[in-house]
């Protein structure tokens, strides 16, 4: 394999900021820049409302607790979050309030494009200044992926100017060297970041030993922001990012053949020349975005105009001989997307109590599937009839478009009681074409000075991602091993959703704030998606009704020198009668379900996370936890999704200490323990609804970080 390629990013982002820094170096500093900054990343934030909902905060000091810090993986520290519970890569990474992905990440108040779902994590932790996580009955502003809203506010340069190098090493061959540069330059504020990683653990094992055969991993990220300002009320603003990745797919030995290939494996004596263990399945992922706004403040009136364009490629390459042995189909699979568009937001005050917010959005995505499958011919029974494969090419395209309106008020009846109404309109045309209007109704009530309670109800309108919701021909593989049992497939469609939500928050000290907060979700075509066929990639179904319900308790406890967090997680989702993409499904398995509501494959009962951390002088002790109840699995001879998989408890420690060389730098070195108690556990056993394969946590692991900041 060639990885070369992927280290050019790294440097060439280096080689150009280090100019820009070099340049900032001869001029003058102009404190207007960061003051104006300021003033126009809090009317940006103003832009988007949070009454009445469910928010959780992020900021730099809580990054830096955790065991890895700044190279701690984005999915990572949103698990540190109440009602967010992890999953393998493979199969979306985290679920917020029992949803399948349907998570919806904004940077700088501009919502990305969805890119194809893979291994990657396309968002680095270093860029990250504040992070706003919003759940619950959102308000209108918010639409199609409604999970969870992760509204970023990234870092930014700043008259001193600096920068940072670093590198973590580790187990599993681990390398990761990183980079930041930021500044300002007259009227130029600019933040620059890249890293590069290299380990042998890229994907969970599926078996629990501490190494994983053929699992080497190779990834790239870079991140810009660019903002002029072209006077104290306008800002011109470019960003932009890049991740890619190369996966090794890992070995399961001793694996039986299941078809007989010419000269290579005879099925009926359980022979083969190739064993599963010398597999040489590989995935390769790319995700590319620039976003250009303009953000103006004219005293009571705000906006933020937003052009962007996002490219991302997800490429499946078997096992040419492999694959066909051990399941009858080799499938090489290419998907692809693009999209660009525009964002308008803005919002105007018309009195002390009445905030008016409207806006807009339009996308228009092309997508394409291209997939060269190998395949055995067999008879009616499926029984093979032959030992040499055919191939059948699977081609499709799609041009969609999306388009969103809102109009919403924020309305301050008296001083404790503040409402915000609006209403949201959503229309889809891809696959499906479908639209609705989206009522939403938030509350906030203060108490007491130490209490406030929030309600709110909202409709929701999901369309499936375009980019995994290609359909594919089912006629195509009639009479060969790729041939389902269910020859009829209807299109994925909508999700909509009636959510009703209520939290309570209380300050029981100056020290220790507690929240609470309930959830019931009634929905119609539930979203769901599983891991189909050997390629990794995502592929979206609807059940016909379910619901989702749940409670978070949450307390953070923060003093100067020390600190910490507590999070419980209690919740349950089910499903009825899948109502598209059937062919994905065995009959019996549709049979059972259409008649009975099951637990969706990614429930899981409890959750719980926590984390404390101590000062000293320049040193720091940090400590953290994650708890599971354990995803559904089908025992054997079971219903579907009937059964649990067994809990675990994972620790991880953290030691930290910071060394100043001069007035503007200082030395951090990290030592972290991930996994300290080599906790065994099942993250998928393979046997659940849409579930590809086993796969395992990762074992103990130790990493040592140094960074240089100046």
């Amino acid at each position: 394999m060639q990885h070369q390629p992927q280290l050019r990013t790294l440097p060439l982002l280096l080689a150009a900021a280090f100019q820009l820094h070099a340049a900032r170096a001869d001029e003058a500093p102009v404190q207007q820049v960061e003051v104006t900054a300021t003033a126009l990343r809090n009317a940006r934030i103003d832009l988007s409302p949070n009454v009445g909902t469910t928010v959780y905060s992020i900021d730099r000091h809580m990054i830096e607790q955790l065991a890895q810090g700044d190279n701690t993986p984005f999915n990572e520290v949103l698990l540190r979050l109440p009602g967010v519970s992890q999953d393998s890569r493979g199969s979306g990474a985290l679920h917020v309030r029992d949803d399948h992905a349907n998570v919806q990440y904004r940077i700088n108040g501009v919502q990305l494009p969805e890119s194809i779902s893979g291994f990657g994590q396309s968002i680095d932790t270093r860029l990250v200044q504040s992070t706003d996580f919003i759940t619950g009955a959102l308000p209108a502003q918010y639409g199609l992926r409604t999970a969870g809203i992760v509204d970023i506010q990234t870092r930014e340069g700043n008259i001193k100017g600096g920068g940072r190098i670093g590198v973590l090493a580790g187990s599993h061959d681990h390398v990761e060297p990183s980079a930041e540069l930021f500044g300002t330059q007259g009227a130029v504020n600019y933040y620059l970041s890249g890293s590069y990683l290299a380990n042998a653990q890229g994907i969970e094992n599926p078996l629990p030993a501490r190494t994983a055969l053929h699992d080497e991993t190779r990834q790239s990220k870079s991140f810009g922001t660019l903002s002029w300002f072209l006077d104290e009320q306008t800002r011109l603003g470019l960003m932009f990012g890049s991740y890619h990745g190369r996966f090794q797919i890992p070995d399961n030995p001793a694996q039986t053949p299941a078809f007989s290939l010419n000269g290579v494996s005879d099925a009926a004596a359980g022979s083969s020349t190739l064993a599963s263990a010398q597999l040489d399945q590989q995935q390769r992922e790319s995700n590319r975005f620039a976003v250009l706004s303009l953000q103006k403040s004219l005293g009571a009136l705000n906006y933020q105009l937003s052009a962007y364009q996002q490219t991302s490629e997800l490429h499946y390459l078997p096992d040419p001989l492999g694959d066909l042995v051990y399941t009858g189909v080799a499938s090489d699979t290419l998907r692809s997307n693009r999209s660009s568009g525009l964002q308008f937001d803005a919002s105007y005050q018309l009195n002390p109590q009445h905030t008016l917010r409207a806006g807009l959005a339009y996308n228009r995505q092309r997508s394409r599937s291209d997939n060269a499958v190998r395949v055995f011919d067999t008879d009616d029974s499926g029984a093979q009839l032959g030992t040499v494969p055919r191939l059948i090419s699977d081609n499709s395209s799609m041009t969609g478009r999306t388009g969103s309106l809102y109009l919403q008020d924020e309305w301050h009846i008296a001083t404790p009681l503040t409402l915000n109404y609006g209403l949201r309109y959503d229309k889809v045309a891809a696959y499906i074409h479908e639209q609705q209007w989206s009522p939403r109704l938030n509350l906030a009530y203060q108490l007491s000075k130490d209490t406030a309670l929030h309600a709110g109800y909202s409709r929701y309108f999901t369309p499936p991602p375009q980019e995994l919701a290609a359909q594919s021909s089912i006629d195509l593989y009639a009479g060969t091993s790729n041939a389902p049992e269910v020859a009829h497939s209807d299109p994925v469609r909508a999700e909509r959703t009636r959510y009703y939500d209520v939290g309570l928050r209380h300050q029981l000290s100056a020290d220790l704030t507690l929240t609470a907060d309930a959830y019931y979700k009634k929905i119609s075509n539930m979203l769901d998606e599983g891991q189909f066929g050997q390629a990794l990639i995502l592929t979206p179904f609807n059940y016909q009704t379910g619901y989702a319900k749940g409670v978070e308790l949450s307390a953070i406890y923060d003093r100067s020198q020390w600190g910490g967090f507590l999070n419980l997680t209690a919740q349950q989702a089910k499903g009825r009668n899948i109502v598209s993409g059937q062919s994905l499904f065995g009959a019996a398995e549709l049979a059972y379900i259409a008649s009975h509501a099951i637990y969706v494959d990614h429930d899981q009962t409890y959750t719980v996370s926590g984390g404390a951390h101590y000062h000293w002088g320049a040193s720091r002790l940090g400590a953290d936890f994650l708890h599971g109840s354990g995803m559904r699995m089908t025992p054997d001879g079971g219903a579907p999704n009937s059964g649990t998989l067994p809990h675990y408890t994972t620790v991880n420690f953290s030691l930290s200490h910071e060394w100043r060389l001069a007035a503007a730098s200082k030395l951090e070195a990290r030592l972290a323990l991930i996994n300290a108690f080599d906790q065994v556990y099942l993250l998928r056993d393979g046997s659940g609804v849409g579930v590809g394969a086993p796969q395992y946590g990762a074992r103990r692991s130790v990493y040592a970080g140094l960074s240089y900041s100046f």
